[in-house]
This record gives C-alpha cells, structure tokens and sequence, in this order.
C-alpha cells in the first residue's frame, strides 16, 4: 500500500466530524483508556525508578500532549482572543472537554477580572485512584504543566497560578489565569464573536497517570 493518502502519524483527526463528540460511547471510552494507560505508566515508572522521576516524567509527557491538543484545539476551533478572558475561557473548557470525560472531571471556567480567569474542579478522578494506590503522598500534579502547554499551543501568553490544590487539603484545586496582552499572539479569523462570561465544562478528571 503506497504512503499516499496515508495520515501522518501524529496528526490528530478533525473531531468536529464525529457526531455527538462531547457524549460519544466510543469518543468517551477512549479517552478513559487513555487516562488508564496514563495511570498504568506513572505506577510503572514509579515503581521502577521512584515517584521523583515519575512525577519528572509525568509533567513532561502532559505538557507535550497538552501543546499537541492546544494546537489541534486552535486549528480547529480558531485561536482565542488573548486579550479577551471570555474568549479564552471558552477555550480552556473546550480544551477540558477534548481531554477529558464528564465522568473523570467537574469543573467551570470564569471570568473574574478585565485581564484574567480562573479554572475550579471539584471532582478529579485521578486523585481519587492515585489514593487507592497509596501513591497520594508525593505526587506532584503536573497540572499547570498540562495547562501550560495547552496555551502554548494556542499561541497565548498567560501567567498561571495554583491558588487551591485537592491534594494537599484544598476543597477544590483552584487556577488563576492572568492573560498577559502585550504578549498575545494573533494569528486567527476563525473566533467567535461573543462568549459568556461563564463557561461550564465537566471534564473527565484524570491528570494523573
């Protein structure tokens, strides 16, 4: 069989012709085994060459897949306005919504200010198994890592902190996004017009490997 017409085998299908994604059987169990595989790996590296080196690793490997989805997320859906928080939330619960299921993560985007947004979950599956396989205590999230290389992919400059964190005793992990407009990066004529100011997403939780 000739390589033509063949996919490259990086490049990730245009979602938005799959019918139904956000509710999909097949789309959601994929994504669930993804997040096993994620899970299996941390424990296997861990066990193998210590929790330091797996949350080294694990940071690293998320922050490659969230620059490849921010990317895809910015082909597809356009490149959001990085002076606009609305636009942006919008983008950060699609993006949410693209990694994970409703199953695995609960969470809301908001604008909270002219020049920022935060990002609230209050369900998080990954926690949950990472407790289960008493491997709590010594993960490091690699959250903003994932988070960072989704803005990244998108072309946006942003300043990120972790204000609440479930891991270490916090009711919800909590995210303050401060857009940095000097630094934005427009590239895009496919963005929508208007956002609400609020954006609920519910993602499949699983950051965790």
């Amino acid at each position: 069989m000739s390589d033509e017409g063949k996919e490259a085998p990086d490049r990730i299908p245009d979602l938005k012709s799959v019918p139904d994604l956000s509710e999909n059987e097949l789309t959601v169990a994929l994504r669930q085994f993804w997040w096993l595989h994620d899970a299996r790996w941390y424990q296997g590296v861990k066990k193998r060459f210590g929790q330091d080196v797996a949350n080294e690793i694990n940071a690293e490997a998320l922050r490659f897949v969230g620059r490849r989805v921010g990317t895809w997320y910015a082909n597809t859906h356009g490149v959001p306005d990085g002076s606009s928080p609305a636009e942006l939330a919008e983008a950060v619960a699609g993006l949410t919504r693209t990694m994970t299921t409703e199953q695995m993560m609960r969470s809301h985007v908001e604008e909270i200010g002219e020049e920022s947004l935060e990002t609230v979950v209050t369900e998080f599956f990954a926690l949950r198994m990472l407790k289960a396989a008493r491997s709590l205590e010594g993960y490091e999230c690699p959250c903003l890592d994932m988070r960072g290389g989704w803005f990244e992919g998108l072309g946006v400059k942003v300043e990120e902190t972790t204000v609440e964190c479930m891991r270490t005793g916090g009711s919800a992990c909590r995210f303050h996004t401060e857009v940095r407009r000097e630094a934005h990066t427009e590239t895009s004529t496919d963005v929508p017009t208007q956002v609400a100011a609020q954006v609920s997403a519910e993602l499949p939780a699983e950051q965790a490997s």
